[in-house]
């Protein structure tokens, strides 16, 4: 399957991986540094393999490759909606790193476009692969909680000043957002689909307690009513001292109690459920070894693509799910911004309505 990378920066390498572990055909790479493209070949030693084609405009790319099969995005988060639409119509499928949009326009206008040009579009949420995870996605599943109490999700992490001066639209609300849209996307992620995805109403606060060299939030907090009366928490921070301390997931119901742990959900520390079995032995304490925050996700997130595309399906992290991710970030900006709930579903909203709220 003929394959290109759109932007070659710090996330790209585990997309590389992916795309290699997956033996897609890589036939082009594209950056507006150069030097960017030639050091994440050289990387995995392609650095010499003139068949993969150099580009700095992805639009001249898809021009050039009408046998073209599948894409990923990369790039800053402001440019992946445009990206992605470009490979829409390209007739291009599509897997688009977190957040797949900034703003709920473009956000639906992908799944629309995407709809009516019979397209293939992945939201690349991929701890939804982690091991513990899918376990735990299992269980909800099969009911082993019954009624649903609550659940939260904490992001404890760390991202300094030297993070963010590697690249300039780092921490700005029109290419990146602050910790909630770009460090929390994940976890926030998890704990919508495991609640059941259908939110009523959303309260949250965002504050910039040590970061005011950036236009967003280093810290936001939320409470979220769910549609079949479940509760959930979200804490989300780049402010722990002095590296990342966890990310962790709790699920609570009337038969069952979870809790996932690691630096990126990749353990369960907890795994209690009344109609426990020999076969639960093997979920406590269980721990994936990845190799960076990012986990082991995009390989096994690849292959879905790759196999929804094979036999026209839905990938199993689609452009929906990306689209509701979205929707609870800009919400909790919405409403710390206002101080009130925000209902959804949410429309019209973006992160560029927030500059200027912690100005100086």
């Amino acid at each position: 399957m003929n394959y290109a990378l759109i932007g070659c920066g710090r996330i790209a390498v585990n997309h590389m991986k992916a795309a290699l572990n997956n033996k897609l055909n890589i036939v082009a790479v594209c950056d507006v540094l150069p030097e960017k493209m030639e050091a994440l070949l050289a990387k995995y030693d392609l650095q010499n393999d003139d068949s993969i084609a150099r580009y700095m405009d992805y639009k001249k790319l898809l021009a050039e490759h009408p046998d073209l099969q599948l894409a990923s995005i990369a790039t800053e988060s402001g440019i992946h909606a445009e990206i992605a639409l470009a490979c829409i119509d390209a007739g291009v499928n599509v897997i688009i790193e977190k957040p797949m949009a900034m703003s709920m326009d473009d956000a639906n206008e992908i799944i629309r476009r995407s709809e009516e040009k019979h397209v293939k579009v992945a939201a690349c949420h991929q701890n939804r692969f982690n091991v513990a995870v899918q376990e735990l996605r299992h269980a909800v599943e099969a009911g082993r909680f019954g009624k649903l109490s609550h659940g939260s999700i904490h992001v404890r992490w760390n991202r300094d000043r030297n993070y963010y001066d590697q690249a300039p639209w780092r921490g700005t609300w029109a290419q990146d957002g602050g910790c909630l849209m770009n460090q929390c996307i994940h976890g926030i992620d998890l704990l919508r689909w495991m609640m059941g995805d259908e939110v009523d109403e959303v309260y949250g606060v965002t504050k910039q307690q040590f970061h005011d060299y950036l236009q967003c939030e280093d810290i936001g907090m939320a409470v979220v009513k769910f549609k079949n009366g479940a509760v959930g928490t979200i804490e989300g921070t780049v402010n722990v001292y002095p590296k990342n301390l966890e990310e962790t997931l709790y699920l609570f119901g009337e038969t069952g109690t979870v809790k996932l742990g690691g630096t990126s959900t990749n353990n369960i520390d907890v795994w209690n459920f009344a109609d426990e079995s020999d076969a639960d032995a093997r979920n406590k304490g269980l721990q994936e070894a990845t190799s960076n925050v990012y986990g082991n996700g995009h390989t096994s997130l690849f292959a879905d693509m790759m196999d929804a595309i094979e036999h026209d399906r839905k990938p199993y992290v689609d452009a929906v799910a990306g689209r509701n991710a979205l929707e609870m970030i800009l919400a909790i900006y919405q409403s710390a911004a206002t101080g009130k709930p925000v209902k959804l579903p949410l429309e019209h909203t973006a992160s560029t309505d927030f500059e200027g709220r912690f100005a100086k």
